[in-house]
């Protein structure tokens, strides 16, 4: 199974005639998320060929972890995308920032991947696709749970018919918090940010099952949604 960062689709948009690596930017690393692009860039199916990022402690710090120069790295987006003219671009920033990388973006015919959960509300969400389908770029979301084998051995069971039908589904996700983790500072500064991460716990871990459940009936839309929050 291949980790996430390289099982993105716009990996192969631009490298289906060509022997050539893709050619991918990162926008924002206080994502932890983005140590996944570090790590799967040395297979080389893919060239990181620019990284935008104000904190330049952050930059340096990871550049010594993963062993990319600083020359990559831009303080921001649009100075960045016009030096370098990547095929795709990463977003590895806060939810909010999501609605903005597209808007730059998308102009200059650049695929974008963002982490999920897509926007921070439905308003930034329906923006967001009226950019990418005027400039005609292909806008994913990564759910990290779409990669586990585990869940393709069970679609694979489904499919077979191994399990009979499909009747009800109870996923479960989550762990024992970001700050119990060891979450560094620049990713708990916006994660706890309603602001910044829009929903909250929610909408972060209950987007992988509403992918999950989507990939598993085929695209079928419920005919309702239930959301129900137990909070002291």
């Amino acid at each position: 199974m291949k980790t996430p960062s390289i099982a993105f689709a716009f990996l192969l948009i631009a490298s289906l005639c060509s022997s050539a690596p893709t050619k991918l930017a990162i926008a924002g690393l206080t994502h932890t998320h983005v140590h996944w692009i570090f790590e799967s860039a040395k297979n080389g199916e893919f060239e990181i060929v620019g990284i935008s990022e104000p904190n330049r402690e952050l930059a340096q710090r990871y550049s010594k972890q993963h062993g990319f120069s600083m020359d990559l790295v831009y303080d921001d987006l649009a100075s960045m995308l016009a030096a370098t003219r990547p095929d795709g671009l990463t977003a590895f920033g806060s939810i909010r920032e999501h609605l903005e990388v597209v808007q730059t973006a998308a102009p200059l015919g650049i695929h974008v991947m963002v982490e999920k959960p897509l926007a921070v509300s439905l308003e930034h969400a329906r923006q967001m696709k009226s950019i990418a389908e005027k400039h005609g770029i292909h806008l994913l979301t990564n759910y990290e749970t779409t990669w586990y084998p585990t869940n393709h051995k069970a679609y694979e069971l489904l499919k077979e018919g191994a399990v009979g039908d499909l009747r009800k589904v109870i996923i479960n996700d989550g762990h024992r918090g970001p700050k119990k983790l060891g979450i560094n500072s620049e990713f708990l500064d916006w994660l706890l940010d309603p602001v910044e991460n829009g929903g909250g716990a929610i909408t972060d871990f209950g987007c992988y099952g509403a992918n999950l459940m989507t990939w598993l009936t085929n695209g079928e839309r419920p005919l309702s949604v239930t959301a129900i929050t137990q909070q002291l």
